[in-house]
């Protein structure tokens, strides 16, 4: 049978959408319709009613589509837009006729409150005029998100569009509202899972668009050779995901915008969703997110990729200093029907499948056969990175995304060279590499950041890394007589390695001039324990140091500039690990305190294992020694029988604090509930009764150092079991540490333990002991 294809003509500014009832028709007199390409369809009917996929005779269906990392920053709406358009021209140059961008792009995803600001949503809707009033929809669906305000309810919605109209407002139906998400404080979640309603578009855009209202909701697009459907990033983690049902209904190409933050270990969990969405029901899943910091804590990771029939063929970087990288793939859409024509479950379920409605759109996206257009084929290897790689590059493109953006002309480390600070020298060092490697591959943004943060004059612009580091990188050793020669030149060497402007401070005089003051005030001076001192006399002595350090790093920050004549401020950095930050093994106010940490939400275990890895990748030979090293605060004297060794101050291992951490954040363990599990878990080395003394020593000092956290640096987030309290790990700060009931439950089960001689040995551990000591768990 032959059917006659109107084929529309650029700038395509003619749409006729059918939602059943609700018809929309605007005209234009630049529509066109070409009579003469006439080509030989048939029909597939495999949509209830009037709803057809319209494939060629000659069974290729070739579709190019364009999915994105964007690097936006939350309320630049300049920035955003500008990325946007970058975005869009990218696409078109390569030919795909679907574009997609992340969740919430026109604003960015970190906007928080502002959401509530009515001034958001407005600003969001005048950068959509400005992109549909301009020729970047010619030709080119388009999936923008941003948030919409429909009657009362803010929705967190993907606006698509195609040839200057809306064609519809996708809303979210699932909001992401656990672990660093609150959407549901932002927005509402759609719940007319049944119908498409008509929204009524703001009077300046309708005017504009010569567009009154649009489809809105949830449901898909069907155009006249496939179906399209957007799923919004957490919906695919859902325990019943839209796609689900929308692949029953004949949906072939599924567009995520997604908001997904980096943490340690968790892409291939991600990347293995995607493969899983279409393994089984066939299909074309395209992800996008953004890539950057945007303004908090987190570092959005990027990876945009097209997953087609469960193979991964085409994908993004996971961590980059581009603001704009675009990723193409070409698919041949009848592998899609032939996968799903050769499931005869697949076809069973579709036979019954619940209908979900549509949007009908009288386009064509596909090409025909044709061997100048090859397809995309399965990419040989994902593209994952080890996690100490993770460590390198995650936290310094945060950093790098944080300094451009804050106006500062640097960072200023105190550098103690220990395993922490060290860790973060590395990562700033790996960052300066970042830049020149990115400045030489012909990136033309960061090169005038890097000019600009540098002060380069003259046409110059950094080639070496070690030379950028100098510009931008103070390092200061600021050592006492508690410090060993070791460390000293330790950093000392680590700092020529980086290249930067490295400072030996002694603050010994300052140490006694407080000590002084106190002992005219008080007529006592503290001393020591290793010179007979009580403990508070001790502890007061190793805060004084570590607090003087806090105030001098600040000082230098601000002035240090103005001493070698550059404008501008350095942005202090710390470098307390999260197993630190759990225990509250660390100063209040002292060095941990900082303008921002990159290492803050990374543990101790997992900083060792970059310093291994950056002292042969990254060219910071001494790192290893570094690593080598017992961890040590060196804030008491050293001995001939005494040395400060962090773990035995602590009364507890890293690896300990690690395994507590994950039971008590991912696996939400009370004092009772860690206790049963690390019978099982430690019940090899351990006994009960030794096992509570661990789990009592642990919820002590973590709940009198909780407070601690209120003042926590922002940490760049890395690990689920982060106890940072702003905004991730909410809980209180004010404890009984005596954990009276608690403490007396576990007391109970030992002496039941002591008892029943015949309890259990076995080797089995259970799900909850076994993940707390595996690095993955939480994600």
């Amino acid at each position: 049978m032959w059917f006659s294809f109107y084929r529309l003509i650029p700038p395509y500014p003619h749409i006729v959408i059918h939602v059943h009832s609700l018809q929309l028709h605007q005209t234009h007199p630049l529509f066109l319709f070409n009579f003469t390409f006439l080509i030989p369809l048939f029909v597939q009917k495999h949509l209830p009613g009037d709803q057809q996929l319209i494939q060629t005779a000659n069974n290729m269906r070739l579709l190019k589509v364009a999915t994105c990392n964007l690097n936006q920053w939350a309320m630049e709406f300049d920035c955003n837009l500008k990325n946007i358009k970058q975005s869009i021209v990218r696409a078109k140059d390569a030919g795909a006729v679907i574009r997609l961008g992340p969740e919430l792009e026109i604003t960015g995803y970190g906007c928080e409150d502002h959401f509530l600001e009515l001034d958001t949503v407005s600003h969001a809707w005048e950068c959509l005029k400005e992109l549909l009033l301009g020729d970047w929809t010619d030709g080119i669906l388009c999936s923008f998100g941003m948030p919409v305000i429909k009657g009362s309810e803010r929705y967190n919605c993907q606006v698509i569009c195609m040839n200057r109209k809306i064609i519809m407002i996708r809303a979210k139906m699932w909001l992401a509202n656990d672990g660093n998400y609150r959407e549901l404080r932002w927005f509402t979640a759609w719940k007319q899972k049944d119908q498409l309603e008509e929204f009524q578009l703001p009077s300046d855009i309708s005017e504009a668009l010569l567009q009154k209202t649009v489809p809105f909701g949830y449901g898909f697009m069907q155009f006249l050779d496939t179906a399209v459907a957007a799923e919004i990033c957490e919906e695919l983690f859902t325990p019943i995901p839209p796609h689900t049902e929308l692949a029953l209904n004949g949906v072939e190409v599924f567009m995520n915008a997604s908001g997904s933050h980096h943490q340690l270990r968790k892409l291939d969990l991600r990347i293995h969703a995607f493969i899983g969405a279409t393994h089984t029901r066939g299909g074309v899943y395209m992800y996008s997110n953004h890539q950057g910091c945007d303004g908090g804590r987190l570092y959005y990771d990027g990876c945009a990729c097209v997953v087609v029939n469960g193979e991964v063929v085409a994908q993004g970087s996971q961590f980059s200093l581009k603001d704009v990288e675009v990723v193409v793939a070409q698919i041949d859409l009848d592998a899609v029907a032939s996968l799903r024509g050769s499931i005869s479950s697949f076809q069973e379920q579709a036979s019954c499948k619940k209908s979900v409605q549509s949007v009908d759109v009288p386009y064509k996206l596909c090409q025909p056969f044709n061997l100048q257009m090859p397809l995309s084929a399965p990419l040989k290897q994902i593209n994952y990175h080890l996690p100490e790689e993770e460590i390198a590059f995650g936290p310094g493109c945060w950093l790098w995304d944080y300094l451009r953006r804050s106006g500062a002309s640097g960072f200023l480390l105190p550098l103690s060279g220990g395993a922490d600070s060290s860790s973060v020298a590395g990562i700033v060092g790996c960052m300066c590499q970042l830049v020149v490697k990115e400045i030489a591959n012909g990136d033309e943004q960061v090169k005038a950041d890097a000019i600009r943060i540098g002060h380069y004059t003259n046409g110059q612009f950094p080639t070496d890394s070690k030379e950028f580091a100098k510009r931008i990188f103070y390092t200061v050793f600021m050592g006492s007589e508690n410090s060993s020669d070791a460390t000293r030149a330790r950093a000392k060497l680590l700092a020529d390695e980086i290249g930067s402007w490295h400072l030996d401070v002694s603050i010994d005089s300052v140490v006694s001039a407080f000590l002084s003051l106190f002992q005219t005030l008080t007529g006592k001076r503290p001393r020591y324990k290793v010179d007979g001192g009580t403990n508070i006399e001790n502890l007061g002595l190793q805060n004084i140091q570590a607090r003087i350090r806090m105030v001098l790093a600040f000082m230098l920050a601000s002035l240090l500039p103005w001493v070698h004549s550059k404008p501008g401020f350095y942005l202090v950095l710390g470098s307390s690990n999260v197993d630190e930050g759990l225990r509250g093994y660390l100063t209040k106010y002292d060095c941990s305190s900082a303008d921002i940490n990159p290492i803050g939400s990374i543990s101790k275990q997992d900083l060792r294992i970059f310093l291994r890895w950056a002292a042969v990748h990254l060219g910071f030979a001494s790192l290893a020694e570094i690593e080598a090293a017992p961890p040590t605060a060196e804030l008491e004297p050293i001995r001939s029988n005494y040395s400060q060794l962090d773990e035995v101050d602590m009364g507890m291992t890293y690896e300990e604090l690690s395994v507590y951490g994950r039971l008590r954040k991912i696996f939400r363990c009370g004092p009772v509930s860690m206790f049963k599990n690390l019978c099982f878990g430690w019940s090899s080395k351990l006994s009960p009764s030794e096992v509570a003394e661990k789990v009592k020593h642990f919820f002590k000092y973590y709940s009198i150092n909780r407070h601690k956290m209120t003042v926590l640096t922002p940490s760049y987030h890395a690990e689920s079991y982060s106890p940072e309290d702003n905004r991730f790990d909410l809980r209180q700060f004010l404890y009984n540490s005596r954990w009276p009931y608690q403490f007396r439950k576990i007391d109970e089960l030992v002496s039941e333990l002591s008892v029943d001689k015949d309890a259990s040995t076995s080797n089995g551990v259970g799900v909850v002991a076994a993940g707390s000591a595996d690095p993955k768990a939480g994600l």
